[in-house]
């Protein structure tokens, strides 16, 4: 199976440079020069990684096939792609394994079905439809996904109060204002 590394942003300057969007946990070990990526679509690849930097925490990358302002322009969208077995990565979950599953309380109450992994700054979320349509955004850490069994097509969340529709506020025994 291809999985996606990253994928072409926009151009940066005049020789060819594109930013990335980044869809790894680990950039440095997977944007390494010399590696030559597949694309999605595969008729903008394959395309060999000669140069990458960072600038203000984005990748920015230069391909040998890529040598121009024009031609990053014309690679705007195409997506870096590696065979699943090269780029595994331990305690990993990859978009399509996610989307599908049940998504349930520790108790077995069903809560909805993981429609998408949405990458955020700081962490993943995990997008879940409820049985009314309603998405919720779960943020995918442990203490709110304990766990993900794919093989039983199940994934157990324990959100914070408030993320799924409905839920009434906590009683806390205090009183506002006084």
């Amino acid at each position: 199976m291809q999985v996606t590394v990253a994928r072409l942003g926009r151009p940066n300057g005049l020789k060819g440079e594109v930013f990335l969007d980044v869809r790894t946990d680990v950039p440095a070990q997977r944007l390494v020069e010399g590696v030559v990526f597949d694309t999605d679509p595969a008729a903008a690849g394959p395309l060999t990684l000669i140069g990458v930097r960072q600038h203000s925490g984005r990748y920015i990358a230069r391909f040998d096939e890529i040598r121009d302002r024009t031609a990053a322009e014309a690679a705007r969208g195409v997506s870096l792609v590696l065979d699943d077995a090269d780029t595994r990565e331990d305690d990993a979950w990859y978009v399509h394994e996610l989307v599908g599953l049940r998504a349930e309380r520790p108790d077995g109450e069903v809560v909805g079905e993981v429609v998408d992994l949405v990458a955020m700054p700081a962490h993943d979320l995990l997008v879940v439809r409820e049985p009314n349509g309603h998405r919720a955004l779960i943020p995918f850490v442990e203490p709110f996904v304990p766990s993900v069994d794919p093989d039983a097509g199940v994934v157990v969340i324990t959100p914070p109060h408030g993320l799924l529709f409905g839920e009434e506020p906590e009683a806390t025994g205090e009183t506002v204002g006084g």
